[in-house]
């Protein structure tokens, strides 16, 4: 942080801000970092304005990019600004003394001209100031275009426009966006002649050296349509021991009393991941709700503890199929199922589960395999009744080879 603001902080309810990019119509669990600062700086006094970045999205930052992004459309955009600010108001209060504000910099930046910008703005800020950024720096040999280079001047004047405006001291982001937000303070600074403040936090790494917030199938979002709430909670169940204690303190509002219980419970019986536990429920529950971890945990079980069928035929069908969206499929005719079709045909010749039907019958006679999670025996017939939801069965031989079979 830059020297003075702790002695700001002190003095006065000081409003503070974070610009999400709208190139998504879903924050992702990564953003939650600078989420997260904006529900401390509220929770602490301070009043908390998301800026949407609605003119800079059309810009796209440099920043931590090898190569420039793809430009947004204008209703694209404004989707994607609707649908963040809708997740945004889930963290924080946006009601009271010190409510929290969205902008979206498109309202100011849409009336101002080029030669009105590069006059007014730009002759503020030195070609070789704009140089000594890493964002510049580091693309330099590959090349950067004009537009991403004027990016911090865009961004820049957000903050010049906040301070002037809405009385806005600090502008706050990862360590990423140090060199910017420096130049937004620089501005109000020789244009304004004031004083604005910067904080960053470190951006978050894994203990494995892989990227926080991305998975095999990429980011984890916190829209449900496009990550399921089973597999947003199974992303905190799987994080490291080594990261777990140090997650619990960045993404949750645990006290410091508790995540050091939760700490010595893990230490002394770390098999039960106590502390992965406390963390997915607890930011499950914030970023969806009770009922998604319920179903979430629901999910989970079947999978990784008993169930039965019932459990199945309770699951929304979007996280039943989540569960079961990397396992081998097979589609069979409705019609295959109205007089009824025996266990081994189903296993063999309709679904491809079983190379061929001695094959089937001797994992039959072992007692090993699981329709809908119930053990069957090579006289079984399955038929429409043996239907999850009237679209799917799901079989199983031991305790982790599913197949699912959906009618078509």
């Amino acid at each position: 942080m830059m020297p003075g603001l702790e002695e700001q902080l002190a003095k006065e309810s000081t409003a503070g801000y974070v610009g999400f990019d709208p190139t998504a119509d879903s924050l992702h669990i990564g953003n939650l970092v600078p989420v997260m600062l904006l529900l401390h700086w509220q929770r602490a006094g301070h009043k908390p304005v998301v800026l949407v970045g609605g003119a800079t999205g059309m810009v796209g930052d440099p920043s931590g990019k090898t190569k420039e992004r793809q430009l947004l459309d204008l209703d694209v955009m404004q989707h994607n600004l609707n649908s963040q600010k809708n997740q945004l108001q889930k963290f924080l209060d946006f009601e009271g003394e010190n409510a929290a504000r969205v902008v979206n910099n498109f309202d100011w930046f849409k009336d101002i001209n080029f030669l009105e910008f590069i006059r007014d703005v730009g002759k503020h800020i030195t070609v070789n100031y704009m140089m000594s950024k890493d964002s510049v720096k580091n693309r330099l040999e590959e090349g950067m275009s004009f537009t991403e280079f004027t990016y911090q001047l865009v961004q820049g004047y957000d903050f010049y426009h906040l301070w002037k405006n809405e009385n806005c001291k600090v502008q706050m982001g990862g360590s990423d966006q140090w060199g910017n937000i420096l130049t937004g303070t620089e501005l109000i600074r020789k244009k304004g002649s004031g004083q604005a403040f910067a904080l960053t936090a470190p951006l978050i790494t894994k203990a494995d050296g892989s990227k926080f917030g991305k998975s095999e199938g990429g980011n984890i979002w916190i829209d449900k349509k496009r990550t399921s709430a089973y597999k947003f909670y199974q992303y905190w169940m799987n994080i490291a021991d080594e990261d777990a204690g140090k997650f619990i303190r960045i993404f949750t509002l645990k006290s410091k009393k508790e995540i050091e219980s939760l700490e010595a419970a893990h230490t002394e019986n770390p098999r039960t991941r106590i502390l992965q536990t406390a963390l997915a429920e607890d930011i499950t529950t914030r970023v969806h709700s009770e009922e998604d971890l319920k179903t979430a945990v629901a999910a989970s079980g079947i999978l990784f503890g008993k169930s039965a069928k019932s459990d199945l035929e309770n699951l929304p069908e979007s996280e039943f199929l989540s569960v079961f969206e990397g396992v081998d499929k097979a589609t069979i005719s409705p019609e295959l199922l109205n007089s009824g079709v025996g266990i081994i045909d189903l296993l063999s010749e309709h679904t491809g589960f079983f190379s061929s039907k001695g094959d089937a019958r001797r994992a039959l006679k072992e007692n090993s395999i699981r329709l809908n999670k119930d053990l069957v025996e090579d006289s079984k017939s399955v038929d429409r009744s043996d239907l999850l939801n009237g679209k799917h069965l799901l079989l199983q031989r031991g305790k982790k080879n599913y197949f699912l079979v959906s009618i078509s």
